[in-house]
């Protein structure tokens, strides 16, 4: 009997090790997917791969329905969309990256160091205000310095709560995550994203630098 019930315990452990493994694979090519449509695309294309990566998502979680890395990636490329395709029509793929979010967040609120707590962020950063959307600064900052905590030194968090802190007007302290967020670790499994995100952190303290310029021009002698 002994013998049965570790021969199970073994074989419950291999299964949940090969759905572990199956899971990684499906939010690996779900990133890599985003990397190409957001970094090597642009205009009709890119909407055409932003539109078919979506579905190749809701395929993905319909199999997953509980994995908190799957919904927070189907939210994260919800949300890129919402960007891309601007205007009032965003607004049904901002709602429903805010739901995956929140659930992937309810679900493991640690997934992929925070993640989710990132985008949820920069979701309510971006999105109007009532009565068109549901954006909210107060918000957007405390998501954002959640993920943050999760990802300290995370290329992602430091730059996105940079971004915030730009919108804010808080340039020395956006430029010190910038640069933090220059530092991060390479992935050496997402080397298209990190090309792309690093593009996007040079150009931002391009922005700071010259708002900080200008600040320093402007002091009274």
């Amino acid at each position: 009997m002994k013998l049965i019930m570790t021969s199970l315990a073994m074989l419950f452990w291999a299964l949940l090790s090969l759905a572990h493994a199956d899971e990684m694979q499906d939010v690996s090519t779900l990133q890599h997917e985003w990397a190409k449509a957001q970094y090597t695309l642009e205009g009709k294309e890119q909407k055409q791969a932003y539109e078919a990566l979506i579905e190749q998502a809701n395929t993905i979680v319909q199999a997953s329905p509980e994995s908190a890395a799957i919904l927070s990636w189907r939210g994260i490329i919800n949300s890129t969309y919402a960007g891309v395709k601007g205007g009032l029509g965003a607004m049904k793929y901002a709602k429903a990256a805010k739901a995956d979010l929140e659930q992937s967040i309810k679900l493991d609120a640690e997934v992929l160091s925070g993640s989710a707590s990132v985008s949820l962020g920069i979701l309510y950063f971006k999105v109007p205000g009532w009565p068109i959307g549901f954006g909210d600064d107060d918000k957007a900052k405390e998501l954002l310095e959640k993920g943050l905590a999760l990802s300290p030194d995370g290329i992602d968090s430091n730059y996105f709560y940079a971004d915030f802190l730009t919108d804010q007007g808080n340039y020395n302290d956006a430029k010190k995550y910038l640069l933090k967020a220059q530092k991060a670790p390479a992935r050496p499994d997402r080397p298209l994203a990190d090309k792309g995100r690093h593009q996007e952190i040079m150009a931002l303290l391009d922005v700071v630098d010259k708002k900080l310029g200008a600040k320093e021009t402007s002091k009274p002698f």
